[in-house]
């Protein structure tokens, strides 16, 4: 009996054990990817000029994790104003690493990475661990919040690919985009989507430009990105450019300059699943 009460004061039990466990990202979304077909996905993606968008993409139970984190982040989230092309909240991969780190734990999902790399076609890692656009939340909560057209550039010596994740969407805001305009002899695209929870984007940043439309008065919406890259290097001066344009336009200049945390213990070499 001593026993049995010892294990009810610490909570050592099975049972209260399962309760507190996490949710294992991966294994959900490895039961998710199994329903879904790469080869017709990619097939889409590549027609499209590296562009795919599934309304239903996250398990439930992910999302639900996801909107959490969106609770638990409270005062992080940094807001700017650029005239003419972007007003809204940002919360950089430093901040979630913190306070939201089921966030890092999905980005890193090798069930996760290995599908997307199978609809891209090419070999994708994740983003160094300075980058504070590696996966990031952005938040759309007052009105005329938007960003305009631009191109997620890649300052990284080979291709980033963005994948945009719905999490909260309770307003009037659409993704609009324009497909193959860095192709020659290829018909522009132009095309509108709203993203709801748990619907997926993923692209090539530099081939897909795109902006996110006004947010309207009384609504809110919030999405995560995550990046992942071909070449993980960058030159010193495209870093500075990079650090500058995030500082600047997203995170402020504490997030990405003086968030920064140590790397989490999972991240080491693991070149087979993508991870870095």
């Amino acid at each position: 009996m001593a026993h049995d009460a010892e294990r009810a004061q610490t909570g050592c039990g099975a049972g209260a054990a399962e309760r507190r466990a996490p949710p294992d990202a991966d294994r959900m979304m490895a039961a998710r990817l199994r329903e879904l077909a790469t080869e017709p996905l990619q097939h889409r993606f590549a027609q499209a000029g590296a562009f795919l968008y599934l309304p239903e993409f996250l398990p439930a139970a992910i999302t639900a994790q996801l909107v959490a984190a969106v609770g638990a982040i409270g005062g992080a989230v940094n807001r700017n104003y650029l005239p003419r092309h972007k007003q809204g909240g940002s919360v950089s991969r430093h901040a979630l690493d913190r306070l939201a780190p089921f966030v890092a734990e999905l980005y890193r999902s090798p069930a996760l990475i290995a599908w997307l790399q199978g609809v891209a076609g090419k070999r994708l890692q994740v983003s160094p661990p300075g980058d504070p656009h590696a996966y990031a939340l952005y938040f759309y909560t007052q009105p005329g919040d938007h960003i305009g057209w631009h191109y997620d550039t890649s300052y990284y010596a080979g291709l980033r690919y963005t994948l945009l994740l719905g999490v909260i969407d309770e307003s009037s805001c659409r993704l609009d985009y324009q497909l193959h305009t860095r192709e020659k002899a290829v018909a522009t695209v132009s095309g509108s989507v709203q993203i709801p929870p748990g619907g997926l984007v993923f692209f090539n940043g530099d081939a897909l430009r795109h902006r996110i439309t006004p947010l309207g008065a009384g609504e809110r919406r919030v999405s995560l990105t995550f990046e992942y890259v071909t070449d993980p290097n960058m030159r010193a001066w495209g870093r500075f450019v990079s650090n500058m344009k995030d500082a600047i336009a997203y995170f402020g200049f504490r997030q990405v300059f003086g968030g920064r945390v140590r790397a989490l213990p999972h991240q080491g070499s693991d070149a087979a699943s993508g991870r870095r």
